[in-house]
């Protein structure tokens, strides 16, 4: 009886592990099917969002048929009805879409080489929150990146009066940001008001935007710029202007101190946003960006999600890469040529090598003030010494392997702005001894290193970002360069966030660091004597007045052939005065992952941080979803 009964609970044992098995089975396909009828509803409403899209473009085209009709049919001042014939900004993007393996989905992965200090617009400055931003502010017009013409993007319509001291701009009536709330031109309005308001800590925009006497929103769809005085680049400057919604910042008028201290407040209204707009904060090691469900264009971003890892040393974005973490990886010169012949890399990647029209620039920074007192390079001979021992040409050759050009000035070579007859300096040793001795720098005493008249030693720091191996070469190379000259160089390997506070607080002796570039740029912020401020872009306390006026008159001559003397004025000032030694212009080699699909060079270079979005990943490729 014992036996049977025990043959009984094992039989009852397994059939309760069968009915169990069966249930979880009967669990699974229920949950199955629950998933494909969510992926089936993500879908619908993809494509319902899709061709709500599509009927607001069908009916702006509308609107603007009728508005040109209406135009052409009145006595209208010419100057106001040339609407017909400019594109907006979505043209390329909308091409994109109509490739036949287009899709939406995936994840794109980038890198950054360092942490980010904050992403909160206008408190920022640095290239890597400019590039997060980017994707989630927007401007009035934007540059076709093949004609390099204006084109609009929250701006449907512009004009600019005969004068050149206003401008006018009509919205786009279809606009909203990301947490639902129409644009209007009051929140162009009031992005002015804010910037220029001296509580908000934004004086590299104050100063950018210092032309422009006032900005009106005349109605909810028209917004006018006054402009004191005439200025060259007008258009860019209103244009350009990233537009900040005031339902969201208007309450750090009363605060001022929580913004200038804030570290992640970013909406916008672009086709990317911050899950959380408010409390993004460095230490969280990445910036993630999700799309925005409620974007206005008509078309929006190809990948669901947009991130940022922070991988600060070179082997390791490297590693990430190869392991197909990241997608884009920017090779330093040594190792491009091993990569290409690497069959893990290029058999998964393509790569491109190109020097941007509008290539930033490299330079080392002559600080001529530190804590209230004149420096060693607050002499224009030392600064001209330094730049004639800087052997140029030879660190593009040996470190870089020549993936580069020098650089002259802030001017592009092959721009209107650049003059040809400035030319680098090469390295000439003994000019640089005999203009030091006429500073009062000689070897005193035998030691082989150059003395003041008080007999200390030449002698200062030069700060540099510790985490990137190909600077850290280049400042060892410069140690050895000026120690045959008798000048003591120490390097100062720095953190980025460090390097920041220093430049804000001026509390360095020379540092190395590159501007970002553009077509024609306005050199006013870096060196006129105004912007020595604190948080001020001259943080050398640079301050020429021949330079300064030049600079004025430059910024206000609207007569391209007299600018352009003016500008090519400037640059021999610069070059003079050496206020930095500048560098190069550096190529960039860049590999991406070859399931990112329609990568193309334009006239602004490759096109795969282009914001409308225009490269994606084929379905069949993507991985994140």
């Amino acid at each position: 009886m014992k036996n049977g009964n025990m043959g009984i609970s094992r039989i009852a044992f397994w059939f309760g592990i069968g009915a169990l098995g069966l249930l979880m089975l009967l669990l699974m396909i229920q949950i199955d099917r629950q998933w494909t009828r969510m992926n089936d509803i993500t879908r619908l409403m993809q494509e319902q969002a899709q061709d709500i899209r599509s009927t607001r473009g069908v009916l702006r085209n509308l609107e603007q048929t009728v508005r040109t009709a209406r135009f052409n049919t009145s006595e209208v001042d010419d100057r106001l009805s040339d609407t017909a014939d400019r594109t907006d900004a979505f043209e390329r993007a909308r091409l994109a879409t109509q490739q036949a393996n287009y899709a939406q989905g995936d994840w794109l992965m980038l890198a950054f080489g360092s942490g980010l200090t904050t992403l909160t617009p206008l408190v920022s400055g640095d290239a890597y929150s400019s590039e997060v931003q980017q994707y989630v502010l927007e401007s009035l017009l934007v540059r076709d990146p093949d004609t390099l013409e204006w084109s609009g993007l929250l701006a449907e319509d512009w004009q600019i009066s005969d004068d050149g001291l206003t401008i006018n701009f009509t919205l786009r009536r279809d606009i909203s940001f990301s947490d639902g709330i129409a644009m209007t031109a009051k929140d162009v309005q009031f992005t002015f008001e804010f910037i220029m308001n001296e509580a908000i800590a934004a004086p590299r925009s104050r100063a950018y935007l210092s032309r422009i006497e006032r900005v009106t929103a005349l109605d909810n769809y028209h917004v006018e710029f006054v402009f004191k005085e005439p200025y060259f680049n007008s258009l860019q400057l209103a244009g350009g202007l990233t537009i900040l919604p005031e339902h969201f910042y208007k309450r750090f008028l009363d605060e001022p101190r929580t913004f200038n201290e804030s570290r992640g407040l970013l909406l916008g209204s672009g086709p990317y946003r911050l899950k959380d707009p408010e409390n993004w904060t460095p230490d969280q090691g990445r910036v993630e960006l999700e799309r925005n469900p409620r974007y206005w264009g008509p078309v929006d971003g190809s990948f669901d999600r947009i991130v940022w890892r922070i991988i600060e040393n070179d082997s390791a974005r490297l590693t990430t890469f190869r392991n197909g973490d990241i997608d884009v990886y920017g090779a330093r010169p040594r190792e491009y040529q091993r990569l290409l012949d690497d069959p893990g890399i290029s058999e998964r990647s393509k790569h491109f090598e190109y020097m941007s029209p509008t290539a930033g620039y490299s330079f080392i920074a002559w600080n001529q003030q530190r804590g209230g007192k004149n420096s060693l390079f607050s002499d224009t001979r030392v600064r001209m010494a330094m730049s004639l021992l800087t052997d140029v040409e030879r660190m593009l050759e040996e470190i870089f392997l020549g993936y580069g050009q020098p650089a002259v000035s802030p001017f592009m070579p092959g721009s209107s702005q650049h003059n040809p007859e400035n030319q680098p300096f090469p390295r000439d040793m003994e000019k640089a001894k005999r203009l030091l001795a006429e500073a009062g720098f000689v070897d005193r005493n035998g030691d082989g290193i150059l003395q003041a008249e008080d007999g200390t030693n030449f002698e200062f720091e030069l700060t540099f970002f510790q985490d990137n191996d190909d600077t850290r070469r280049m400042v060892l190379f410069l140690r050895d360069l000026y120690a045959r000259a008798g000048i003591l160089m120490k390097p100062k390997p720095t953190e980025w966030s460090v390097m920041v506070e220093d430049l804000r607080q001026k509390n360095f002796d020379a540092i190395t660091l590159g501007w970002t570039s553009g077509i024609e740029i306005d050199i006013y912020q870096m060196f006129h004597s105004s912007q020595s401020m604190e948080n001020g872009d001259n943080f050398i306390n640079y301050s020429n007045p021949e330079l300064d006026a030049t600079i004025d008159a430059a910024r206000g001559e609207v007569d391209e052939e007299k600018r352009m003397k003016l500008w090519h004025k400037a640059e021999r000032i610069l070059v003079e005065d050496q206020p930095y030694t500048f560098l190069f212009r550096r190529n960039t080699l860049a590999f991406v992952d070859d399931r990112i699909s329609n990568l193309e060079k334009t006239g602004l270079g490759l096109n795969l941080m282009s914001v409308p979005v225009e490269i994606y990943v084929p379905a069949d490729r993507q991985r994140n979803r």
